[in-house]
């Protein structure tokens, strides 16, 4: 299990744009499993929307995304120093309930085939067991 202090070593992004709070279970070099808790207080909410508060999907997505990366960085480096993330693609998203304050935004990532440092990933996103988003990711680990 890695906490919010440990994740910051092993990803580049930071308030607000950070969007892993906890990395519940790790098989290096096959899956991850981590969760976002959706407060009231993202920024994002102002704008999306006042009176209707909604996660946007794309936000979603980017949690999705650097759930995978540390997935990426713990199999290759163990530490991120010798590892620069980049996101390569996206494809078969769908988004099939709302996320909203209050939420608990459960991802799995799932390693699906590795070629050279491309690597691509099945995951979900759940809310209280029901899928609320899934999509198949790549992920460029570009060794420095």
């Amino acid at each position: 299990m890695y906490k919010i202090e440990e994740i910051k070593k092993l990803l580049p992004h930071r308030y607000p744009f950070l969007l892993v709070d906890r990395v519940t279970e790790v098989e290096i070099g096959k899956r991850i499993s981590g969760y976002k808790n959706v407060t009231a207080n993202e920024e994002f909410f102002q704008g999306h929307f006042p009176d209707n508060p909604i996660m946007p999907g794309v936000l979603i997505i980017e949690a999705m995304a650097q759930l995978a990366v540390i997935l990426g960085v713990l199999s290759s480096s163990g530490d991120g120093s010798s590892v620069t993330p980049l996101f390569r693609g996206i494809d078969n998203a769908k988004f099939k309930r709302m996320v909203v304050p209050g939420d608990r935004l459960d991802m799995t990532l799932t390693l699906v085939k590795s070629r050279q440092n491309i690597w691509h990933l099945s995951g979900e996103a759940r809310v209280d067991g029901e899928l609320a988003t899934k999509a198949e990711l790549q992920a460029l680990l570009q060794v420095k």
